[in-house]
């Protein structure tokens, strides 16, 4: 296997790529979700169960799940349409009114009465994650709703660049609408990665790229990927399941492993300076992939701007977001250890 690390990309090929971000609209179809963290200090442990007594200091709100894609898509200069389904309820509002203030087109949101709006609490003292509280009800997108949220992408499909698909679990993403999704990009032409959740990746049989983590890709698999041989034959077995163009399979402290039809294979070590928070760093991952691809990179080098992009958002607390002076200045540090 390659280790590429520094030749994959140098500062004025990361330039030319992130410069042609600027301005390309990107479909981004999944399971919106909202972030709420409360942040505070420990002093004490509970006299009532040995559990720690947060102080609250403050609290806030972000876009989770797909939309968390969407902000950082959003984030490096493209101009994110999403398409998804929230509850008709505060939390959908507040949702909405956050991607509203970050300059995204919330059109294709589609409101759903029969369930909430999935919210995911965060409480987190002394850049310690203390405990996570999820809200939420999945029921498979169907009918009406159904109906809706295909005739939105059909309306934008032909002005994008390329369409994202994040798959949180929650129902959004079906194997119809999968095989929807891989015939409009198909028929238009466009570049379709997707961020898996199911154990059966036949079900996205057809699409550009498939971005699993290292469990999702041994689970795929029915295997425990623990070296990089074995990353290798899981990767060539979802190629073949899928049919893609390429696999990504990111690998934590391990980097990423790319799988290209062509046959060539590339491993990505790690950047991370320091890790406090891994949340969302997929997220990173999949946006960031995607706009690459968008803008003419190859899918090695997209994966390596990916890799140093998740590298700056993991040395932050909370789902966050990467710039493109934030990458190019870690993409310095890089070049000059």
């Amino acid at each position: 296997m390659m280790d590429e690390s520094k030749k994959l990309l140098t500062r004025c090929e990361a330039e030319r790529i992130l410069s042609g971000f600027d301005g390309k609209t990107v479909l981004v179809v999944g399971d919106l979700m909202l972030d709420k963290y409360i942040r505070g200090q420990v002093e004490r442990i509970s006299p009532e169960a040995p559990v720690p007594v947060v102080r609250v200091i403050s609290e806030s709100f972000s876009p989770g799940g797909a939309a968390n894609v969407v902000s950082n898509i959003r984030a490096l200069g493209a101009k994110p349409f999403v398409v998804g389904r929230i509850g008709e309820d505060a939390e959908g509002e507040m949702l909405t009114e956050l991607l509203r203030k970050k300059s995204t087109d919330v059109s294709g949101i589609v409101r759903d009465r029969t369930l909430p709006t999935g919210l995911k609490t965060r409480i987190i003292a002394h850049h310690q994650h203390v405990v996570r509280v999820d809200r939420e009800a999945t029921r498979t997108l169907d009918g009406p709703a159904l109906d809706e949220a295909l005739r939105r992408m059909e309306a934008h499909i032909s002005d994008v660049a390329g369409v994202v698909v994040s798959d949180y679990g929650k129902g959004m993403i079906t194997p119809a609408l999968v095989q929807r999704i891989v015939s409009m990009a198909r028929s238009h032409g466009k570049p379709l990665v997707l961020d898996p959740k199911s154990r059966d990746f036949g079900i996205y049989r057809g699409i550009s790229c498939i971005t699993p983590n290292q469990k999702e890709a041994g689970e795929a698999c029915g295997m425990k990927i623990e070296t990089d041989e074995d990353a290798v034959t899981c990767g060539q077995r979802i190629l073949d399941q899928v049919k893609a163009e390429c696999v990504l399979i990111t690998r934590g402290e391990q980097g990423m492993s790319v799988f290209e039809r062509s046959g060539e294979v590339t491993h990505i070590p790690t950047h991370a300076q320091e890790v406090y928070d891994v949340s969302g760093a997929g997220d990173t991952v999949v946006g960031t992939f995607s706009l690459a691809i968008c803008a003419g990179a190859s899918w090695k080098t997209a994966a390596y701007l990916s890799n140093v992009a998740a590298g700056v958002v993991v040395g932050k607390v909370g789902t966050a977001t990467a710039s493109m002076e934030e990458i190019l200045r870690r993409l310095d540090e890089i070049a000059d250890a």
